[in-house]
């Protein structure tokens, strides 16, 4: 057995959401999709039984789109 990685593992460019149980404090899972409308759609399927916070749109390890954008179109 070698030694573990340091370094942390690198995200897919894509739509993050991350979900977690219903008053957990601790890190849920961070779930990607492909599109802006496949994302928004897992939102509403996720927030019927599960804490969710939109993390935005990642590209080549940057974080282009924060969650403010996102939550007003939910709002709608």
């Amino acid at each position: 057995m070698g030694r573990p990685p340091t370094r942390p593992a690198r995200l897919k460019d894509g739509f993050y959401i991350e979900v977690r149980n219903e008053g957990s404090r601790t890190n849920g899972i961070k779930i990607r999709r492909d599109t802006k409308e496949e994302m928004l759609m897992a939102v509403e399927d996720y927030r019927k039984i599960k804490d969710v916070n939109i993390l935005g749109e990642l590209k080549n390890d940057k974080w282009i789109d924060k969650s403010e954008n996102y939550e007003k179109l939910l709002k709608k």
